[in-house]
């Protein structure tokens, strides 16, 4: 109780001046950059070039100071494409698949060309969880064979079992690709379902049918030869020639007893690739804190700048602007930086302000971050993550899912009651977002991190309900060109949850001890069994 009286006398120190954050600038940020000048925002293109250089030159207007390689604001992330090219075939016996509408996918050997020829065998959900006594592989030997299953985990209301409703990393697709590696698989195909993934193909086919960003493969580091989706027909298709059904296997999947099933055809994939080297970056600016002793921790906010760039043309229009994801978590991040610098008494922790780049291809800029930090994870007082708003006036609530892991959850809840929002917990906790946006790789780091989001309780309900406007967006807009700057929008809400975030990053600055995470935490990533590493 005392730790409590403690933080809760800091949040107060923290309140004593409200900065000066303006909607109006996070709407004019917002618009350029989901402008179709930033292309989309591709890693590797102009594009993303264009909006780094946006970005550091707001930061340093702001009067933050580089904190980049250097003496400049940019930190540089090697990273390797890879394009699957349209020439590519998979095929099972007598059955073929075509390219983009039944199947995508990449190699992850990053080469020219991969090829395969192997049994297929139904892993389930491919988890193997000793925690939960959940092993899909059993005794299975798949070495050199193709491993076809479901994302997603067991479906349980039982938070003993894989968290109950709420997601754990066992079901996200970059884990059951982590697996398929170590168990020796050739290539990996996950049956879509919407269901089980939480978004409709279109999103798949965008997201996959495009350029993979990749850590560069160490010499003799294995990989897949192919890491790939199969929509749900074209699996029905390929599971019948085994005498399967999706239905009866996603049944199957679900049970304890599972046992991995040979499905009785060879699924032979050829696999040509474009492969280049990208040196791409994050952008990093800093503002120094004003102690002495403690200048040299930092808080840090972060944003990714990164969308989807030029690809396949919607309805005619082939930009993927971002500008819900993630132009106005960039926004806001310019917006708190120019505050925070303008203070006249500076917090004492220093404030690192990094917009990472490659979240969509797998939090690949965050993750960089966390192996190469400009501030170690100990001297790290908190991260605090800005991903994907709608602009469209004020929510009386906030989701802040994950922090309540964390000793800094009370600051948290008493900075909520001061802005007179509810905390609510993450509305799609079985779409597993903990495990999909850049503080999760600062978490694994061993940083207290969580990202902030807007809740579902709109004031204004003109635009309907929030559970309806994320529906629509999810189902129509998620990944799409129409996610695109509307002048109508209403920036009233992110300003007032720039401020928030602003005030959590205030209190953590003056902490006497840094947050920590909860002792005990079972769902602590670096904790989970889960081949997190």
């Amino acid at each position: 109780m005392r730790t409590i009286a403690l933080l809760a006398l800091a949040a107060t120190a923290a309140t004593a001046q409200f900065e000066d954050i303006s909607g109006a600038k996070i709407r004019a940020h917002t618009r350029f950059l989901s402008s179709d000048l930033m292309e989309g925002r591709g890693v590797g293109v102009r594009g993303g070039d264009l909006a780094t250089e946006y970005l550091a030159t707001q930061f340093e207007l702001a009067g933050a100071k580089p904190a980049g390689d250097s003496g400049t604001y940019f930190q540089r992330v090697p990273l390797t494409g890879v394009t699957t090219q349209p020439s590519v075939a998979l095929s099972a016996g007598s059955l073929s698949f075509q390219w983009l509408d039944e199947f995508v996918g990449v190699s992850r050997r990053q080469n020219a060309l991969d090829e395969f020829d192997a049994e297929a065998v139904f892993v389930g959900h491919g988890i193997t969880a000793p925690e939960y006594q959940w092993d899909d592989f059993k005794d299975a030997d798949v070495r050199g064979k193709v491993v076809v299953l479901f994302t997603n985990e067991p479906q349980s209301e039982d938070p003993k079992l894989f968290g109950g409703r709420a997601l754990t990393y066992y079901g996200r697709w970059t884990y059951k690709y982590e697996q398929a590696i170590r168990k020796g698989a050739a290539a990996a195909l996950i049956i879509h379902t919407t269901p089980t993934a939480g978004y409709g193909w279109e999103v798949v086919r965008t997201s996959w049918g495009r350029e993979d960003t990749q850590v560069k493969l160490a010499a003799g580091q294995p990989a897949l030869a192919f890491a790939g989706w199969l929509t749900s027909e074209a699996g029905e298709r390929l599971l019948k020639a085994g005498g399967h059904s999706v239905a009866e296997l996603l049944k199957a999947a679900d049970e304890r007893g599972f046992r991995p099933i040979p499905l009785g055809v060879r699924i032979r994939g050829r696999i040509p690739s474009q492969v280049r080297q990208i040196v791409t970056r994050n952008v990093a600016a800093i503002v120094p804190g004003s102690d002495a002793a403690l200048a040299a921790e930092a808080v840090i906010f972060s944003a990714h700048w990164d969308h989807l760039g030029v690809g396949e043309a919607v309805r005619g229009d082939a930009i993927y602007n971002g500008s819900v994801d993630n132009a106005t978590g960039c926004a806001m991040l310019i917006e708190i930086a120019r505050a925070w610098a303008s203070l006249a008494q500076k917090p004492k922790r220093s404030a690192l302000f990094l917009a990472v780049t490659a979240e969509e291809g797998g939090l690949r800029g965050s993750e960089y971050y966390a192996q190469q930090p400009l501030v170690p994870p100990g001297k790290t007082a908190v991260g605090l993550n800005f991903d994907a708003f709608f602009p469209l006036g004020r929510t009386r609530d906030v989701v802040v899912a994950g922090a309540e892991r964390t000793t800094f959850y009370p600051l948290v809840e008493d900075a909520a009651r001061r802005f007179q929002y509810g905390i609510k917990p993450d509305p799609r906790p079985e779409q597993g977002s903990y495990y999909r946006s850049d503080h999760f790789s600062f978490a694994k780091a061993g940083i207290p991190a969580f990202s902030i989001h807007q809740g579902s309780d709109f004031v204004s309900q003109a635009q309907g309900t929030g559970s309806e406007i994320f529906r629509e967006f999810n189902a129509k807009h998620y990944h799409q060109p129409s996610d695109e700057f509307h002048e109508d929008w209403d920036f009233s809400g992110l300003e007032h949850i720039a401020r928030f975030g602003m005030l959590l990053g205030k209190t953590a600055a003056n902490l006497e001890r840094l947050p920590t995470w909860n002792a005990g935490d079972e769902f602590l990533p670096a904790r989970e069994k889960s081949g997190v590493r």
